[in-house]
């Protein structure tokens, strides 16, 4: 006769977040009947002694609290949502009894502002192209930019005539990589969403990491392709070629009048040199997606070390994703250097708590299918997760879509949830490297900018190595720290900025992922 299984230690499979949280997050799937055991009998069962009621997987949410219907749930010692019938002690948490609850929060500006310290020792450097208005590239490639739709395939036409073996004889040249999208004609060009276009469009053509220039359009559009660089303050030696396909005589002309345009620009391009540089010169865009019950735990928490550590060696990094920090907001008024600041970042969220609301949803449509399959429940709960790529430093800016990154420090820019139009904003305003965490996985590249990819579980991390940079989830795992994952994730931006290739990189992903944020209406 096979005896009960022996209990487990609370401790050694679950992790609490914070004193008081009503619940705690599995580091292993606990089947029903497990029994754990806290060793200072904080459980809420009795002698310390608790009974899983239902299977939890890892990565989700058990209730060491008994809470009752409508009462509010705590997670990272913040409120995650609403129990939605009875919670007892055992109980697996998760949609089928925890809904969205309206967090009130009593706005504070200024009252939690770090300046991360100076870190003893040498000041860190990276290896990157100088370029001539003293700004640092860290990657050489040639942008075919499109003014609109209609030049898309004529632009995709001109880089695959550069793929394979053909820039064997140019190391120092990246790539070509063709900038397409979806708009450009059918709006209003002074309209918010001509403007945002416009805005973002500009400010791929200004980034450090594009080498080399074609502005490419149909010749009848809406947005013109001397708008894309008029009053730009380009380098002088960022060589420029403007080419319309109506008036170069179609398709097949303008392709090969592209082409030798291209051919013109790469012994120019490929005599530059990579130079040691302060880490200062680095701007460092922070997104995630594909989130899971780790992702607040392991790899954001790490970024945010990465991030602090940039900060206070000079550097900027920027948080974004407006709609992954509802819920989280009060967190980052806090940091803010000035009630402006702070009172900034609320528009924003009132800006998308109406435009949710005229599309017939609600900031709660997030989280999405697979982060609820991978354990978070409500959008507060991702949220407080997801701020913490940002690190403690304080908050010095907030910045429209694709505007311009210019404070050095931490700031955040309003962007859209979806992975690659977040991202395409971030690069628009100067991000010269991206850190990407995942729970779930992801695969996402965003050239001209290296995305560096990081795992929150050792699981997603082992399935898909390939195309994850570095695992966070050794943390939970316990072999090793979250500083020292930190520091790796620190050095290994270094490392990438100065040439070494990211996975996306590898596989040549990042053209396709351009996507501008479309706003307004076409006629």
């Amino acid at each position: 006769m096979t005896g009960a299984p022996a209990p487990l230690a609370l401790g050694e499979v679950t992790l609490l977040l914070r004193e008081g949280d009503d619940v705690v997050v599995a580091l292993r799937d606990l089947q029903s009947g497990t029994v754990l055991l806290a060793d200072d009998g904080a459980s809420s069962g009795q002698g310390g002694r608790l009974t899983v009621r239902q299977w939890v997987p890892r990565g989700h949410k058990l209730a060491v609290r008994a809470v009752a219907a409508g009462a509010p749930v705590h997670k990272y010692g913040q409120e995650i949502g609403a129990a939605t019938r009875d919670i007892a002690v055992g109980d697996h948490v998760h949609s089928h009894n925890l809904g969205m609850s309206e967090a009130h929060h009593d706005y504070e500006f200024g009252t939690a502002r770090v300046v991360p310290p100076v870190p003893a020792g040498p000041r860190p450097t990276f290896r990157g192209y100088r370029r001539a208005d003293g700004r640092v590239g860290t990657r050489n490639y040639i942008a075919i930019l499109t003014s609109v739709n209609c030049s898309a395939s004529s632009a995709k036409l001109i880089a695959d005539q550069f793929r394979g073996r053909v820039l064997e004889g140019y190391e120092h040249v990246d790539g070509v990589v063709a900038l397409t999208h979806q708009s450009g004609c059918g709006m209003v060009p002074g309209s918010e969403g001509g403007q945002l276009l416009l805005r973002t469009l500009r400010g791929y053509a200004d980034h450090p990491n594009v080498a080399g220039l074609l502005v490419l359009g149909l010749g009848c559009e809406m947005l013109q392709v001397d708008q894309l660089t008029a009053g730009l303050d380009l380098p002088t030696t960022k060589p420029v070629t403007q080419l319309t396909i109506q008036e170069t005589g179609g398709i097949r002309r303008t392709v090969r009048a592209g082409v030798e345009a291209i051919e013109a620009m790469l012994p120019q391009i490929e005599a530059l040199r990579r130079e040691e540089c302060d880490v200062s010169e680095l701007v460092l865009g922070l997104n995630c997606g594909g989130s899971d019950g780790y992702s607040g735990i392991t790899a954001n928490p790490a970024l945010g070390i990465a991030s602090d550590l940039l900060v206070a060696y000079g550097g900027r990094s920027v948080l974004a994703e407006t709609p992954e920090v509802f819920g989280a907001e009060h967190l980052l008024t806090r940091r803010a250097v000035s009630r402006e600041v702070g009172e900034r970042l609320l528009e924003r969220i009132d800006w998308w708590r109406d435009y949710t609301a005229r599309g017939g949803g609600t900031l709660d449509n997030n989280p999405s299918p697979g982060n609820k399959a991978g354990g978070l429940t409500t959008i507060l709960e991702k949220s407080l997760g997801a701020v913490a790529k940002g690190g403690s430093a304080e908050l010095r800016a907030v910045y429209e879509y694709a505007e311009p990154i210019s404070e050095p420090g931490f700031g955040f820019m309003d962007t859209p949830g979806y992975d690659p139009v977040s991202v395409t904003g971030l690069v628009a305003g100067g991000a010269n490297v991206v850190v990407f965490t995942t729970g779930r996985g992801s695969v996402l590249g965003c050239k001209p900018t290296p995305s560096i990819k990081v795992s929150t579980n050792t699981e997603t991390y082992l399935r898909m190595a390939e195309d994850i940079d570095l695992n966070a989830g050794r943390i939970v795992d316990g072999t090793a720290s979250l500083e020292e994952v930190g520091r790796e994730l620190f050095d290994k931006i270094l490392a990438v900025a100065s040439g070494e290739l990211t996975v996306s990189e590898e596989l040549d992903l990042g053209q396709d992922e351009f996507i501008p944020w479309q706003l307004g209406a076409v006629t």
